[in-house]
Parts: structure tokens; sequence; C-alpha cells
């Protein structure tokens, strides 16, 4: 199966920065969403995809490991790096292998196939509405506009482990896919989206109308659209197979940057391009050089080994101090309001134990001049979510009995 993809990503028309990344490592294409704040967004969007990237081309596992290798990039950077604490991403990729596709999901990013002029979603939003809709709470209409839409149950860098949807799907000449960020199908309806991937035949036209519909219908978030069309093989040595080979003579697919993508590359015997000791060598010698190669293996795995528990120490006091801080939560001060935290209003070795969750438009000042909340700054702290939105509504409540303003 031949592969012809292109990519296009946009920061939209409200957002101060694109948080989105896209991977074009041809077979392997990939969107993520970044979250957690501008600068946060954007680096768990971009370790995500570079580490898939690195994995997928030293080969280390399958695709649902390799995207746990990215979980765990993330989770590592957002647990010692306090700028970005809290970050997390989608990621939703798609490995061409032949006549089927391999998709691996986390998160409400989306991948779609157009086949026949039929336009099929492949993956399920993780989401806290798509939850709530599929248990029959509320409707598909409703989810559409409901205010914790954009809540998401899953994500990457979330946790040491994610759980992450892993599905394989057949495809034949002529079939579309599309992945794409929840910037492009929150703005255009997935009617419209079938209508511009049918009426463009050309990848990048087709990424380019979609970002641009988008941007039409408010651009309230960063969009990023990857399409990918598959053909059949040329026949070898045929004008077309040539036409379709680039200068090496490997299939090339265009990336939204202009920069070519390839793929069929040869396989390499590692075992042929293994170096034979010279002939002259004596036996002597060769076992000689053998024992040193034994010795050093053996240092190698003690290395290997302590090194292995040093981390696996660490590893579980990190997980077991975030899984308490995130059972934490409290009402505190953020840029002069009344904020709902997550965590401990605590530092250690100047790395913040916490991270805002809402901040709210009450004046931090108004509430603390209430005697009930004059300790807000050092933290009210709440049993869980529910407790913590409670205190903040006995709070609006109250500066507005004051007769502050309480929007």
């Amino acid at each position: 199966m031949r592969v012809v993809a292109a990519a296009a990503t946009d920061i939209g028309r409200v957002r101060e920065g694109n948080e989105d990344s896209f991977l074009m490592e041809e077979p392997l294409f990939a969107v993520a969403d970044g979250m957690g704040g501008h600068r946060g967004g954007e680096v768990a969007s971009r370790l995500a995809l570079e580490t898939l990237e690195s994995v997928f081309r030293r080969g280390a596992g399958d695709l649902d490991e390799q995207v746990q290798e990215a979980n765990r990039a993330v989770f590592e950077r957002s647990m010692l790096d306090r700028r970005v604490a809290g970050m997390g991403t989608t990621l939703t990729a798609a490995l061409v292998e032949g006549d089927r596709v391999r998709l691996a999901h986390v998160g409400d990013s989306r991948a779609y196939l157009l086949r026949h002029g039929e336009l099929h979603q492949l993956t399920e939003d993780h989401t806290l509405v798509r939850r709530m809709v599929t248990e029959g709470e509320i409707t598909e209409e409703e989810a559409r506009v409901h205010p914790q839409r954009n809540v998401m149950t899953r994500a990457i860098g979330v946790d040491m482990w994610v759980d992450v949807d892993d599905l394989i799907v057949e495809v034949r000449a002529g079939d579309r896919l599309l992945l794409c960020t929840d910037g492009l199908t929150g703005m255009v309806p997935e009617g419209r989206i079938r209508d511009v991937l049918v009426e463009t035949p050309d990848p990048q036209g087709a990424a380019d109308r979609l970002v641009a519909e988008a941007n039409q219908a408010g651009g309230v978030d960063n969009i990023t659209v990857v399409v990918i069309d598959l053909h059949d093989d040329p026949p070898a040595g045929s004008e077309a197979s040539a036409a379709a080979a680039g200068p090496s003579g490997t299939h090339r697919s265009t990336a939204g940057d202009g920069v070519p993508t390839t793929t069929d590359r040869a396989p390499v015997d590692r075992r042929s391009a293994t170096r034979r000791p010279p002939i002259w060598a004596t036996r002597a010698r060769q076992a000689e050089a053998a024992g040193r190669v034994r010795l050093r293996r053996v240092r190698l795995r003690r290395v290997a080994l302590l090194v292995a528990a040093v981390v696996a120490v660490v590893a579980i006091a990190l997980v077991g101090i975030r899984v308490y801080v995130d059972r934490q939560w409290y009402v505190g001060v953020a840029n002069g309001h009344v904020a709902v935290y997550r965590g401990i209003p605590a530092e250690i070795a100047g790395f913040q134990l916490h991270h805002v969750v809402v901040e709210t438009t009450i004046p931090a000042s108004q509430a603390e001049a209430l005697a009930l909340y004059r300790d807000l700054e050092q933290g009210i702290t709440a049993d869980d979510r529910a407790a913590a939105d409670a205190i903040v509504e006995q709070i609006r409540r109250d500066v507005a009995a004051r007769g502050g303003s309480s929007p």
C-alpha cells in the first residue's frame, strides 16, 4: 500500500500559543493536543511525539508500548520540572502496515476513516461527557454544549501508566484516514468534514481547507489535521512507480511544513554487518577476546541491574508522592482571585506540590476581608473536588452578601 500524506496546524483565533503537535514519520503518523497551560501543553505534546518517534525508530516494542514510553516521558518531566507540573496531552497515532492500520489512542483527539464517501469515527473520546452519553445520563445534543465537555478522563502524562485504546483497521486502496485534534471537531460538524475530504482530492489541500473551516467557525482552539491517502502500489519498474519514488527510490509523502518523509526502507541485516575477526587472528587471541567480551557483559549487566533498582525505588517513591498529592484539594489564591488547587499548599526543594485547576473571577481581597477567609492565602483544605467547589460557592455568596462583586 502506497501512502501519500499531508498535515496542517494553526494556532486558531483565540489562543496565544499552539499547544498541538503532529508527527509524520511514515509509516507512523500522530497528533497530540497538550494541556496544562501554554507552556505545559506545548511541552507535553511535543515531548510525547518526540519520544514516540524515537522509540519507533529504534523498533522498541509495538505501538501500544511505544505510546506507554511517551506517557512515561511526559509523566516524569511533569514530576521533575515544577514549571510544567500537572501537564498532559492527548495522543492519537496511526501505523500503516500494508493493508491494515494499527491505531493507538488516548484523549479526545480523533481518527476517522473515509471510504466510498462515508466518514466513520474510529476512536472514542475519553471525556466525561462521552462517559455520560454512554451511560445514558445525557444525549449527544446535550454533550455538544455541556459545560464540562472538555474534561478528559484519560490523558498522556497524568499517571505513570495509561490505558491505551489499541485497534486494527483493515484498509484498502482509495481509503483516506484523518487524524485531528478537537480544535477541528469542536468547530466543524462531521458532515462538513466529510464534504471537505470528499471534495478535495489533494491531501495537503484537504488539510488546509479543514483548518480554514475551523478558523472560519471561530477558531477557539488550536487546530491540527493529518490526512493520509492509501493507494495501490504501482507495478515495479513502471512509469507510475518511478514517478511515485523519490530521488533514492523511496516513496515520499508531503508533510505540513513541506518536509518529506520516507517509507519502504530497505531492511538491514544486522548479522551481515557484523565485523568478522581478521583472518590472521589465532584461536588463542579469539578466545581471549571472547573472554573479555563476556566479562564486560557481566559487568554491564550488574551495573544495569543496580541502576534499574535505584530507578525503581525512586520511581516508586515519586509515584507514592504523586498519588497522595493528587488526592488533595484546597481553595487558595491565584493571580489575585479565589482558585481551586489540586495538591497541597507546599513545596519541596523548590518543587511545588500543587497546581491550579480553576481560577475564578472572585477577587481574593474581597474574600480575605471576611474573617472566615482571612487565611485564604495559606489555603483552605477540602476532602475532594466537590468539597472545594462548595467552598468556592460559599465564598461567592458571602462576598455578594457583603456587597462585593461575585461574577
